[in-house]
């Protein structure tokens, strides 16, 4: 993972455009703390709203204050499942949410299929689709209804996309429906293992249950999207509950098929970086293509003394993430044919 130096040391001389909040993995419960599946890192369950309480505040402080937030994925823990709580939980959370005074995009990651089905969450409030931005004449970069995924933009030139990293999985639909078949069939053809959340002796250790990836009609509807926005000359922002770059985060939390997504950003100009969650330690590298990948540090495993969020600022050359508690400050700069003229 590369490392980067502080933002601080830039000139910020060129002009703020606008700025967005990034927060992942809250993964908020009742509970008393806990720890991982491992039993190595600890996790903080309750005090993990409290943490969102103190992004919101700092938020709706700010001078330039963001003009949305990204929310990653994860925002309440599986664990309300087995204490029948995941309706009470959501439910706090989303009262929290609310005292911000500004949008939030929800992302769905594997938390929230352990808490609902896909059709529950398709009627709740994390579904924000309502918030996307319609291209006219261009019905190719309508999204369908088979996936949670759209875009939208929140300034001029700059085209944000959300992605819908559990398109295909296991989680939260009706095992006796053709799409859960399909999955399944897609992860045993990769993992042999008798527990699916085990990437023991797997050569690519992605195909666990706890992952998912992307179908083929949302990549194609992706790369639509991307090509409106290389022909536009924007500047894309994509974000994801799970990464897709193998050197920007742990191996066995990618998304299944990470390659096919990758292989599309590829193909186009447009893309400046893809924020992604899931994997609570955070990471960081830019791609050979110029897109930098930043792994959002999980506020579910930050201790009660610290914080983990983010604001980045967007410049006509750059983007700056001024992070909080362990989320460390990061330089997005933009590839030099891809600088952003006012």
């Amino acid at each position: 993972m590369d490392d980067q130096p502080n933002p601080g040391t830039l000139s910020e001389s060129s002009e703020l455009l606008f700025s967005f909040g990034v927060i992942t993995d809250i993964q908020y419960a009742d509970l008393e703390d806990g720890y991982n599946f491992s039993g190595s890192r600890r996790r903080y369950y309750r005090h993990s709203l409290l943490h969102l309480q103190g992004a919101i505040e700092h938020w709706n402080k700010e001078s330039s204050p963001p003009c949305c937030v990204l929310q990653l994925g994860d925002i309440i823990d599986g664990y309300n499942a087995q204490c029948k709580a995941s309706e009470k939980s959501l439910e706090v959370v989303m009262n929290t949410f609310q005292r911000l005074k500004v949008p939030v995009h929800h992302t769905w990651g594997n938390h929230e299929f352990y808490n609902f089905s896909r059709d529950y969450l398709t009627s709740s409030k994390l579904n924000t689709k309502f918030l996307e931005d319609q291209i006219v004449h261009h019905p190719e970069t309508m999204p369908s209804e088979d996936y949670y995924a759209y875009h939208f933009v929140p300034f001029p030139k700059f085209r944000f996309i959300l992605l819908d990293a559990y398109d295909l999985s296991v989680l939260g639909v009706d095992q006796s429906s053709p799409k859960y078949q399909q999955c399944l069939k897609i992860l045993r053809e990769h993992n042999p293992n008798t527990e699916l959340n085990s990437p023991q002796g797997l050569s690519e250790p992605q195909f666990v249950q706890f992952n998912g990836g992307f179908s083929q009609e949302q990549l194609n509807w992706l790369n639509e999207v991307l090509t409106f926005s290389d022909t536009n000359q924007e500047k894309v922002v994509i974000v994801s509950h799970l990464p897709i770059y193998p050197e920007a985060s742990d191996r066995v939390c990618l998304a299944w098929n990470y390659r096919d997504a990758l292989g599309i950003i590829w193909s186009h100009q447009c893309v400046v970086c893809f924020f992604a969650g899931h994997t609570h330690d955070g990471g960081y590298s830019k791609d050979p293509f110029g897109v930098h990948h930043v792994n959002l540090e999980g506020v579910i495993e930050t201790a009660p003394d610290s914080q983990a969020f983010g604001t980045v600022h967007v410049y006509p050359d750059k983007m700056m993430l001024k992070g909080r508690g362990r989320v460390p400050d990061r330089i997005i700069n933009y590839e030099k044919e891809r600088t952003f003229h006012l």
